[in-house]
């Protein structure tokens, strides 16, 4: 019998830091902080965070998801932008209606806004590495004229732009995207246009390069690494294909709608676990206690960097 448990053992390695980043810790926190100020319900512009387990929570305590303004049917109700970013001309619309808003976009993602606008005023032409349709990348390109501003989603995307002598050119990123991927799109642009402008401090935030660091640590000792988050979460998805480029091809994103994956753990030896930015802890225990009603598990948590970052919430709901 013993023998036999020790057959089932299953290695998990857990990363760390994974799951809830600053940014979305604060959003989180400025939706709950204004149900108990203003009461239910609030609005808030499309999901607040990039995970189904935590809108519906927010959901059940009286939070209203819309899509855009025109959707709020009480307008005397405040409304909240998601950690995502939002275009001016939403601020603007706000504005115009007179409606109570408040900003939960991510300081980080606020920063590269403003890098957008400094750079637009100095003349540059900006391009955006990023991926189109995402929240984050629709904010950024709405803070300045259309005209000045080029989403580059790959290297293949640089080879096809045609210099313009007279230009000065300039790239900022989203702040989710694959560290490797995104370095060698600046790669190319930096060998097409020599003397492009960067960030001064890289766009890419602190909670996706951690997290990314965490996952390649893990991957090359995995069959099978499991990601917790939303389909339509960029940095879980890029957690996904770290993993699979760093040595554990059987890599999956473990969403709301996802079946439990159990012939995969019970065909598996050594287990990565990580999960997205936008994702609450609670799920990867949750997961943790399924896979302990079919293995006998022995978790090793592999630790890439210790995380103390917070953001200030809002001075009118402190």
């Amino acid at each position: 019998m013993e023998e036999q448990k020790k057959d089932n053992q299953l290695n998990v390695y857990l990363a760390s830091p994974r799951g809830f980043c600053a940014g979305v810790d604060r959003a989180v926190e400025i939706v709950k902080r204004s149900l108990n100020k203003f009461g239910a319900p609030v609005y808030v512009r499309h999901e607040i965070v990039h995970n189904k387990h935590v809108v519906q929570e927010l959901r059940d305590m009286g939070t209203i998801f819309v899509n855009e303004l025109e959707d709020i049917k009480d307008t005397t109700r405040p409304v909240i932008f998601s950690a995502h970013g939002v275009a001016k001309k939403v601020v603007d619309d706000a504005k115009f209606k007179n409606l109570n808003y408040i900003d939960a976009t991510c300081p980080l993602v606020s920063k590269v806004h403003r890098e957008a606008e400094q750079l637009h005023k100095q003349g540059y032409h900006i391009f955006l590495i990023g991926h189109e349709n995402h929240p984050e990348v629709i904010g950024t390109m709405g803070q300045i004229n259309n005209n000045n501003i080029e989403l580059i989603q790959s290297k293949e995307e640089v080879d096809t732009i045609k210099p313009v002598q007279e230009k000065k050119y300039a790239y900022i990123t989203q702040t989710t995207l694959s560290i490797d991927d995104t370095k060698e799109i600046i790669q190319s642009l930096q060998n097409k246009f020599p003397t492009i402008k960067g960030p001064i401090k890289e766009d890419i935030c602190y909670a996706t390069t951690n997290r990314q660091a965490a996952v390649k640590l893990i991957a090359p000792k995995c069959d099978l690494f499991i990601i917790i988050g939303s389909r339509n979460s960029s940095n879980s998805q890029r957690l996904v294909e770290v993993a699979k480029k760093n040595g554990c091809t059987n890599s999956l994103l473990l969403h709301t709608d996802s079946e439990f994956p159990k012939e995969a753990i019970l065909n598996s030896k050594n287990l990565g676990l990580s999960s997205g930015a936008s994702a609450p802890e609670i799920l990867i225990q949750n997961l943790i206690k399924k896979i302990k009603e079919i293995r006998n598990i022995q978790i090793k948590e592999v630790v890439s960097a210790t995380e103390n970052v917070s953001f200030k919430i809002p001075a009118t709901l402190q």
